[in-house]
């Protein structure tokens, strides 16, 4: 396996793993293990779909540089572009806001004081985004390199807690049935989100020359590491939380503090809680750093639609600027715009390659390379996705997320 497939599978699976992952046993709480094993694979099978819908796109790009939104326009119009442009934006810049705030408050920690909390915090914010700011400007191969580096961290924090807790895993806390069936429909619009890599493809794309082949191994193997290493966790926090103990962490604390503050005392470990921080802290970096290089390249494909001359320095400013003065002085925005996250998700991850594919498949009958399925899969993909927008909608038990 050549070394640009492994960094990009690495670079899937870092964007895709944030640091939400530890909490999902929180929205999973009441629906039992079996139920969520489903639902994950469910999810991540639709979601690996549509992420080849782009990669059958992209061959009809003019170039292999293009970014998303440049597809989008091919086959949509300059409405597809307008659409694909704000939904990717807002969400990016909301999660990316996101990310520098909690990776500025996690730096503050450990800062001297200067001034206040407030001022020190926002020096914390300033130092975390100019620094790891610094790998996604150099481009896709300075996020690549650390990337693997911050994934090596990641799987020896990930394995520790794994062999900490699944020696206390119960069988009967695993053959658990779901106390509502319908916490299982809530719980879709949060868990899809957990395979949301989509937002670095036209990156990936041009980092392997778009070539189908090596991009479809490095979707597979990106996909399939948080498939992988979500079960792992849904299975060792279900196995060692009974159904009722869970029920008692949501009416008490339903945060990951409190979900690592129980686990912490069924195991009998201070390290637990530890290694689950890093985690959290290492899988917020690399979430960082694919959501910037996403608004970076996304940017990169407007300025080349309105024939800029490249300058970096301007696309810098374009990428950071926005979320970081959200993160220091309106956070409110961002948190507000999160909530929508899923819906925004919904289209750019599901509803537009399907849209994309379906038009090129018209326009090019004879394309080497079709995702399996045929048209049928592409309607229920459609479905499916349609399905998703509506459900925050209906009027369904609550779930954490």
């Amino acid at each position: 396996m050549k070394n640009k497939i492994l960094g990009s599978a690495l670079m899937i699976a870092g964007t895709t793993i944030g640091a939400g992952m530890l909490a999902m046993p929180l929205t999973s709480a009441g629906m039992g293990f079996s139920a969520t094993l489903a639902l994950l694979i469910g999810l991540w099978a639709l979601l690996a779909y549509t992420g080849l819908l782009f990669m059958e796109v992209y061959q009809t790009a003019p170039r292999q540089d293009v970014g998303v939104a440049s597809l989008a326009e091919q086959y949509l119009g300059i409405g597809g572009r307008l659409s694909a442009t704000i939904s990717l934006l807002v969400l990016l810049y909301a999660l990316l806001a996101a990310y520098i705030s909690g990776g500025g408050s996690l730096l503050s920690g450990i800062l001297p004081e200067m001034g206040d909390a407030k001022t020190t915090e926002q020096i914390g914010i300033l130092i975390f985004t100019i620094i790891l700011g610094s790998f996604v400007v150099m481009g896709i191969k300075g996020v690549d390199g650390l990337t693997r580096v911050l994934f090596i961290g990641k799987i020896i924090a990930f394995a520790a807690v794994l062999i900490l807790m699944l020696p206390k895993a119960k069988l009967e806390n695993l053959t658990a049935v779901p106390l509502d069936n319908l916490l299982i429909i809530s719980a879709i619009p949060i868990f899809f989100t957990s395979f949301g890599f989509h937002v670095i493809m036209a990156s990936i794309n041009t980092y392997l020359n778009a070539d189908i082949r090596k991009i479809r191994i490095a979707i597979y193997i990106g996909t399939a590491i948080p498939l992988i290493a979500y079960v792992l966790w849904q299975l060792a926090t279900h196995g060692v939380l009974s159904q009722g103990e869970f029920v008692q962490i949501l009416k008490s604390d339903p945060t990951l503090n409190g979900l690592i503050k129980a686990t912490s005392i069924l195991t009998g470990s201070s390290v637990l809680g530890e290694m689950m921080r890093l985690f959290s802290i290492l899988a917020l970096i690399t979430s960082f750093l694919g959501v910037a290089l996403g608004i970076f390249e996304c940017m990169d494909d407007l300025r080349k639609r309105v024939n800029m001359k490249e300058n970096r320095a301007l696309l810098t400013l374009v990428t950071f600027v926005p979320p970081l003065l959200f993160a220091l002085f309106w956070q409110e925005a961002f948190i507000a715009a999160l909530g929508y996250a899923g819906l925004l998700f919904a289209y750019y991850g599901i509803i537009l390659p399907v849209l994309l594919a379906w038009r090129a498949r018209v326009a090019h009958p004879n394309l080497p390379y079709r995702v399996i399925g045929g048209n049928v899969a592409l309607i229920l993909a459609f479905i499916a996705g349609v399905i998703i927008i509506i459900i925050p909608f209906l009027d369904l038990p609550k779930v954490v997320g």
